[in-house]
């Protein structure tokens, strides 16, 4: 069988792994690697101990041309991926990208489109889907046995890392929707978010303001390590133009005149009849009511003066189905946890449990009069298979490839929806909160 000639382009953290996976796969050959640094690509090639003929190289350009490469594997910072990918497919090659496939719909519409039209492979690396745990937990809600289900909750928390070009939003919430997603056998039709912001508040995410940079210029993309669990976030970071940290990010009118002590109770409020001079004595107004601790974070609680720390999510999906997700990178309590729950039992899926990920939690109600007791109830662990969850999405894309067939599981219309999915909940999160529909992608 032809080895699938591959060109990998991002040697970070997660950018390793693939490195790792497709040279140890009999379908592959790894024809070049490109990092903006020459260090960390002598370091990739003792650590790999890479042949002579793996081309590498500091920027896409110089090897882009190269007619052994048939597929290129995208690990470097989203902001990025538009630009990579497109040429890529331009070139003729096909395309596994990190997740998410970019950070704007119509992109990613029009990606998806590029790689139909060129006949084409593109796929996006939504690793948790192909986790042993997910897809064990898909054929448990399909079999029935949790009941009629009731309602979904995850939790994805950690004391970092804290990104500085995305919100907590967009660098953990798709895991788990895309996990939800794929365990229901549907996409969300209204999505809520809200948040706080607690460190970077002179930064602002607005995921159509992004840059995109309409050159190819790997080389300007510096390399940063940020990990997150099960290595799906981002190998790269890239640089904050300018114009992302305009002086109006930190308007004037946050702390407005009146919210001077003195209108924080408005005289309408109390009448001197009512309040005599006597019963307010200077210290019931606390130092700390001075402007100088109203940070904007507790004025607007639901809205995210910067890039934000914490977030709550609720998914609405058709059938009434709703799943709430609790983000946040500044929680030193470590939570990778997901349950769907039902009127027989509820499916938990916990990394944080590494002997027994995924557990059937069993138990029902049993009504007497009016009270209703809990009956049946014992826990089950799951048996899983044994595989790397990333080696099966190299194997996939590989697959996908030579048989010129688009992944069932995780194509780059999969990727497109959920970047829809995740753009309403920006939107929600910088509105306050109000439901936002998710429209339908056009096919």
């Amino acid at each position: 069988m032809k080895e699938t000639g591959v060109a990998i382009l991002g040697a970070g953290r997660w950018g390793k792994h693939l490195i790792r996976n497709f040279l140890t796969h009999p379908d592959a050959c790894l024809v070049a690697v490109v990092d903006p640094y020459p260090e960390t690509l002598a370091a990739i090639k003792d650590k790999y101990n890479l042949a002579p003929e793996v081309r590498l190289a500091t920027d896409w350009e110089s090897i882009r041309n190269l007619r052994t490469i048939e597929a290129v594997v995208i690990a470097t910072p989203a902001v990025t991926h538009y630009t990579l990918i497109k040429d890529a497919l331009q070139q003729g090659k096909h395309v596994l990208a990190e997740k998410p496939l970019t950070l704007d719909v119509a992109e990613c519409l029009e990606l998806c489109h590029l790689a139909q039209e060129q006949q084409l492979q593109l796929m996006v690396d939504h690793t948790y889907l192909f986790h042993p745990a997910v897809k064990r937990a898909q054929e448990v809600v399909n079999s029935g046995c949790l009941g009629d289900l009731r309602y979904g909750y995850a939790a994805r928390t950690n004391l970092g890392p804290v990104r500085q070009d995305v919100d907590s939003l967009w660098d953990l919430a798709i895991h788990d929707i895309a996990i939800f997603n794929h365990c229901l056998g549907q996409l969300p039709v209204q999505v809520q978010a809200t948040g706080r912001v607690w460190l970077q508040f002179q930064k602002e995410f607005q995921v159509s303001n992004l840059p995109v940079e309409k050159e190819f210029q790997v080389t300007q993309l510096p390399v940063e390590s940020s990990e997150d669990n099960q290595g799906c976030s981002q190998s790269l970071t890239p640089q904050q133009p300018a114009n992302l940290q305009p002086d109006n990010l930190q308007p004037d009118n946050l702390q407005p005149d009146n919210l001077q002590p003195d209108n924080l109770q408005p005289p309408n409020l109390q009448p001197p009849n009512l309040q005599p001079d006597n019963l307010q004595p200077p210290n019931l107004q606390p130092p700390n009511l001075q402007p100088a601790n109203l940070q904007p974070a507790n004025l607007q609680p639901s809205t995210p003066q910067g890039l934000a720390d914490l977030v709550q999510v609720t998914l609405t999906y058709p059938t009434g189905f709703q799943a709430f997700i609790h983000l946040c990178w500044l929680n030193p309590d470590k939570q990778r946890r997901l349950g769907i729950v039902g009127t027989q039992g509820t499916l938990i899926f916990d990394e944080m449990v590494a002997q027994a990920p995924l557990t059937i939690q069993h138990g029902y109600f049993e009504q007497n009069g009016e009270y209703f007791i809990p009956a049946g109830q014992h826990r089950e662990v799951l048996d899983l298979e044994s595989f790397e969850p990333l080696y099966s999405v190299c194997d996939r894309f590989l697959n996908s490839v030579r048989l010129s067939q688009p992944s069932s599981i995780s194509s780059g219309w999969v990727g497109a929806q959920l970047v829809n999915i995740l753009s309403c909940l920006s939107q929600s999160l910088h509105q306050g909160g109000v439901p936002v529909t998710v429209p339908q992608l056009p096919e």
